[in-house]
């Protein structure tokens, strides 16, 4: 049984802990899956003037850093994208593409699996279109047929053929394509502007990040004498905006922030293994001083204190590797229940696994503990007073004060780091509140279905067609029985769908080398504020004669207005424009605030342009082909009515696959996955440890009881009140957690500061969080001590004196 409850123990800290380091190791340790990964950079640029720390390349840029580099041996940029499928005889399918120049994949060095890699043919724009697939997507669509080279694949209404197939273990950072499409920039077209895309490159050996970083220093001026300005915007212009280098290594960008998550989890699940090991060796103090004589009795006749305590500590470490199978069996479990969920924020998730160098953690792990719970019992016992150890055979030898206070002790260290655990757990469940009281601004998510369409060019090349054809998939839509309303834009709150530029007020005057604050700016038409109950603060919506007419008219956020006109009402009448040439356009509305990056980031502040326009972004005629559905209905979700719903899509066309099929509140959940995901391995964590800290509260109490079973039936024949023994044990117990608490408490105040990024609106140093865990673990410990003090109070006198 002590071996069982020893093992069992041990396993819940080594398992915890086994686990969590799998995810540590897979997403922050092991290397990217590319040959010489530390060669590998992320090419990025900073706009301080501007405001954005991390600008993204424009295509001018490219040309310019491709041309003039001295430190790479590829580079190349690269942007997410989606493409549909048709001409297969299969549905419509929209799949998740990667758009890349030639560069970037020699840069990731993988060779192909069959056929080829792009070639800088393939980037000119007069070249024959062509796409390389990944291995998924060639078995998935083709069966794995290695004839489908040279064949063609109808994307976006337009043949391309089909070049090469990458390799199966190929990855592209955290993406998961299934089709590869050169970019195909036409150098002779490129202005400057529109940074919109992500550089990659590989370094020459012994090239650091630094001299990457010097070297795109001395580069980018140049480009502003090789490449003009785009309509309506002057040199001087980019000029002011004092972009400067921001390579970093590319496995930053792939991990992004969440490697501090990780290791404040890999630390609070540290915690409850320490806490386990306080809890075993508590168990082996007891069972060594069980074993004073038979120890005592081998010193007697010629044992070594170094062959004792080696054998002692034989013992715990055997345990702690019993422990460590049981914690590998249970590692194993959660990472199945983890994976299974596949949360949407972890990337590299497929790196995952308990592989070699987990299975040595864990070994070491195992040993390690075995030999922290070992070595008290062996500082304690492993050479005891041969002579006092000898005489404990009599029954008048009550155990010495010394025992007692080591015991004491490790109680005490259980109980003061069970609080650090639960406060943390208790500080992200405050912050879990706190964004679930969040007023996302808009209404009824449960309601709320979205579908997402993308109509291409070469499909329908009319701008105007295409919005007429969008706004009778959403009379189909609303037409659904059922449904209350319908309505379109680019985005819907926290998909991640978003435009950010500059925005210029008529009533404004900028002086050269001044830029205006950066804006959200959102595409919609009208009806898709009603049907995501969005309020209007003031003015109208947009009408489809606003959208046909190309009115120049447009709305505007309330922060914007307050900001700039400090009411919403002056707002109305005022003029904007995106570019310094596009058209003024009046704003004719005021929309409610919407916190489109989740609850727990502020609303931004948004432009509100209507679907179709002349004269923005630099076109004569500009329009949204890419528009997500927003269709409230209370039958959202259901199976019957997404079916509904995608008829009435292809009733207005057949060719156009549906995608990202999901209602509002799973859209905005995910926005949350990562504080749930953080509060759930934290709750965890001090659930275990709340649980172990009462075990060792319980268990020290209960020992000590037994130990002093003689004394209480003396106290009981002198007369003492049951009501007062159990008073006397419960003290003892609640001293014990009262001054683990206090530590506690002290410990908590100065470690949680690390979380204050993971908090929302919840201080590290919170009242109510740290007088609640105070209190329950003061409860928890009177509770754990009241059995053994009433076990103690029911003694019976005759026989705890006839037992002496």
């Amino acid at each position: 049984m002590f071996t069982a409850v020893t093992a069992i123990t041990i396993g819940l800290g080594i398992g915890a802990n086994t686990a969590i380091f799998s995810v540590v190791n897979g997403i922050l340790l092991k290397p990217l899956p590319y040959p010489r990964p530390g060669e590998l950079v992320s090419v990025m640029q900073s706009a301080p003037a501007v405001g954005i720390p991390d600008c993204e390349l424009a295509p001018a840029d490219y040309f310019n850093l491709r041309e003039e580099n001295q430190t790479f041996q590829s580079f190349g940029i690269w942007n997410d994208d989606s493409s549909t499928i048709t001409g297969t005889g299969a549905p419509p399918e929209r799949v998740r593409s990667l758009d890349v120049t030639e560069g970037v994949l020699n840069a990731l060095a993988v060779q192909p699996l069959i056929g080829r890699w792009f070639t800088p043919a393939d980037d000119n724009p007069s070249s024959p279109r062509t796409v390389i697939l990944t291995y998924g997507y060639w078995q998935h669509r083709f069966g794995g047929d290695a004839s489908v080279i040279g064949r063609n694949l109808m994307l976006d209404s337009e043949p391309r053929e089909i070049i090469g197939v990458l390799p199966q273990n190929f990855r592209f950072l955290d993406d998961k394509p299934e089709l590869i499409l050169p970019f195909r920039f036409d150098r002779a077209k490129t202005t400057l502007g529109n940074f919109s895309f992500h550089g990659i490159a590989r370094m020459k050996p012994g090239v650091t990040v630094d001299t990457v970083n010097a070297d795109m220093g001395r580069m980018m001026p140049m480009v502003y004498s090789k490449f003009q300005p785009p309509p309506g915007f002057s040199v001087r212009l980019f000029e002011e905006a004092h972009l400067t280098p921001n390579a970093r290594p590319l496995r930053n960008d792939v991990v992004g922030s969440l490697g501090k998550v990780l290791w404040v989890l890999m630390g609070s699940i540290g915690v409850v293994l320490l806490i386990a090991c306080a809890n075993v060796a508590n168990l082996l103090l007891v069972r060594a001083e069980g074993r004073q004589q038979e120890l005592a009795v081998r010193v007697a006749i010629g044992a070594s204190w170094r062959r004792i305590a080696g054998e002692l500590l034989m013992e715990s470490v055997l345990l702690g590797l019993l422990g460590g199978v049981a914690g590998v069996a249970l590692a194993y479990g959660a990472l199945q229940l983890l994976l299974s969920n596949a949360p949407a924020f972890l990337p590299r998730i497929e790196e995952i696994t308990i592989d070699a160098p987990v299975l040595l953690f864990t070994l070491v792990l195992s040993l390690l503990a075995g030999l922290v719970f070992g070595l008290i019992p062996v500082i304690k016992h492993a050479a005891p007073k041969v002579t006092q150890a000898l005489r404990a055979g009599g029954r008048t030898l009550s155990q010495s004060r010394e025992a007692h206070r080591a015991r004491n002790t490790l109680v005490v260290l259980q109980m003061a780091l069970a609080v650090v655990l639960l406060i943390g757990s208790g500080l992200m469940i405050r912050t879990f509140q706190a964004l679930r009281k969040v007023q996302p601004g808009f209404t009824g998510p449960a309601e709320l279905q979205t579908l997402r369409i993308f109509i291409p060019e070469a499909q329908v090349k009319d701008p105007e067609r295409v919005v007429r054809m969008q706004q009778q998939m959403a009379e189909k839509l609303a037409a659904i029985p059922g449904v209350t309303s319908a309505g379109f834009a680019n985005s819907v709150p926290t998909d991640g769908n978003n435009s950010t530029d500059l925005l210029y007020a008529e009533d404004r005057t900028y002086r050269e080398g001044q830029f205006p604050p950066l804006r959200r700016f959102k595409f919609i038409a009208p009806g898709f504020l009603r049907a995501m109950g969005v309020g209007l603060i003031a003015g109208r919506d947009l009408t489809w004669t606003d959208v046909y007419d190309k009115r120049e008219v447009c709305l505007v956020s309330e922060n914007i207005a307050r900001e700039m006109w400090h009411t919403p009402s002056a707002a109305l009448g005022k003029r904007i424009r995106e570019g310094m040439k596009d058209s003024w356009r009046e704003i004719v509305g005021v929309v409610a605030d919407v916190r489109y990056d989740g609850p727990d980031q502020k609303a931004p502040t948004t432009v509100y342009w209507p679907v179709l326009m002349s004269n923005f972004w630099g076109n004569a005629d500009w329009v949204q082909r890419a528009v997500v559905f927003a269709v409230r209905s209370n039958g959202a979700g259901s199976e019957s009515f997404l079916e509904e719903a995608r008829q009435a899509v292809w009733s207005i066309d057949a060719d156009l696959p549906i995608t990202r099929v999901r209602t509002m509140e799973q859209v905005y959940r995910d926005s949350t996955a990562r504080s749930s995901f953080t509060l759930v391995m934290l709750a965890a964590a001090g659930g275990m440890a709340l649980l172990l800290g009462i075990v060792g509260i319980y268990g020290v109490i209960s020992y000590s009881v037994s130990q002093r079973k003689r004394e209480m039936g003396i106290r009981l024949a002198l007369g003492a009140p049951q009501m007062s023994l159990r008073g006397m044990v419960v003290r003892h117990g609640m001293l014990l957690a009262a001054v683990g608490v206090a530590i506690g408490l002290g410990a908590a105040a100065a470690m949680t500061r690390i979380m204050a990024s993971l908090l929302f609106e919840v201080s590290p140093l919170d009242s109510v969080t740290y007088s609640a865990v105070a209190v329950v673990l003061l409860a928890a410990a009177a509770a754990a001590s009241y059995l053994p003090a009433h076990r103690a109070s029911r003694v019976n006198p005759v026989d705890a004196l006839r037992a002496e």
